[in-house]
């Protein structure tokens, strides 16, 4: 079996940095392959107070959710306004296209139509509908809770799927709910704010599987009956994207972390409550091996590199990264972190070709 699928991991995920103009733009990704993106998260770079925007085209791309908020779904017509062969078009709006703002968008390709009837195929219990891409092991998918208990969805992916990002897209006040494989289905994080904890409520009483992820408690943050919710589901794919944990060290010669890639983005959080999440990726910071020495936090709206614990080192390597700060918000000694990350390039290609630190 070849190590990889997955030669060029441009086709599936991309990073873009673009300036705001203040009046509609067209946004073309950088890589040398066209991606029409299927989810696209925004983040205003140079201004603080900006929230990150999340669009994606199984909810429309007219329907704004924040990833720090708990605010039910926007119709915001002036965001992205539409999803191209190889980028996306802005309006005018500030999430994501302010005049004296630079942004940031990462992008993710999905593209197959999903549908799973759970009364005809016998698969989860929920009815639920989507877009699916089984070689990189992602997925949107749609449902509508209904209040009970126990209950399960069809994700689609055909693999064991190890992180799954819900949020309730019609009722304020919820969280933004997530199931981590290295933390368990009793054991929750949220996104919206840097909690986390122990609870049966929400995940189910089976390890989410190939087929399905579960929702237990009837009208909580994932299973209000009647809501529409939105979940993006990932299953690790070798040589192309990574979900998993480690321990911190607190020292500046930090864990290495294998990923089996060279990283192009990584999202980290420490697996109890207090400490932020971080986002570094392969385009915003410099040259070479030491590129991600600014983090954007998925829970607040600050500004690039501001913030506590937003500024530190982080090698990224040909097959993984490495942490290169005593950073308690990555690398706490003795402390699990959980992370997810895509590549940039595979360590060892399909042809047996491995490939270079930056």
């Amino acid at each position: 079996m070849a190590y990889t699928t997955i030669d060029n991991p441009e086709l599936f995920f991309q990073t873009k940095l673009y300036s705001g103009t203040g009046s509609s733009q067209s946004v073309t990704l950088d890589g040398d392959e066209n991606m029409q993106p299927d989810w696209v998260w925004g983040k205003g770079r140079t201004l603080s107070g900006y929230n990150h925007g999340i669009v994606d085209s199984v909810r429309g791309v007219s329907k704004l959710i924040y990833s720090n908020l708990t605010d039910a779904e926007d119709t915001y017509s002036t965001g992205i306004t539409s999803l191209n062969t190889d980028g996306f078009t802005t309006g005018s709006g500030n999430v994501f296209n302010n005049g004296s703002n630079t942004y940031v968008a990462w992008n993710w390709k999905a593209g197959t139509s999903f549908t799973n009837d759970a009364s005809s195929t016998s698969v989860g219990t929920i009815d639920s509908t989507g877009s699916v891409n089984t070689d990189a092991g992602f997925s949107i998918i749609s449902y509508t809770g209904n209040g009970n208990s126990n209950q399960t969805v069809a994700h689609g992916l055909g693999s064991t799927v190890d992180m799954v990002i819900v949020k309730d897209r019609d009722r304020a006040g919820e969280h933004w709910v997530i199931y981590h494989k290295s933390l368990g289905k009793d054991k929750y994080i949220l996104f919206n704010t840097d909690a986390a904890g122990s609870s049966s409520d929400y995940f189910g009483t089976s390890t989410p599987n190939s087929t399905v992820f579960g929702l237990k408690t009837g009208n909580t943050s994932n299973n209000w009956s009647g809501d529409k919710f939105i979940a993006y589901c990932f299953a690790s794919k070798k040589g192309y994207s990574k979900v998993g944990s480690y321990l911190g060290n607190a020292n500046a010669n930090g864990t290495f972390v294998y990923c089996g890639f060279r990283p192009a983005w990584v999202m980290i959080k420490r697996d109890g409550s207090g400490e932020n999440w971080t986002i570094r990726d392969n385009k915003r910071d410099g040259i070479g091996n030491v590129v991600a020495t600014k983090a954007l936090k998925p829970n607040t709206n600050d500004a690039d590199g501001t913030g506590d614990g937003s500024e530190f080192n982080m090698d990224l390597l040909s097959n993984g990264f490495k942490l290169r700060a005593a950073s308690g918000h990555s690398n706490s000694s003795g402390q699990t972190n959980i992370f997810m990350a895509f590549a940039e390039s595979p360590f060892v290609n399909s042809k047996g070709v491995p490939n270079n630190a930056r």
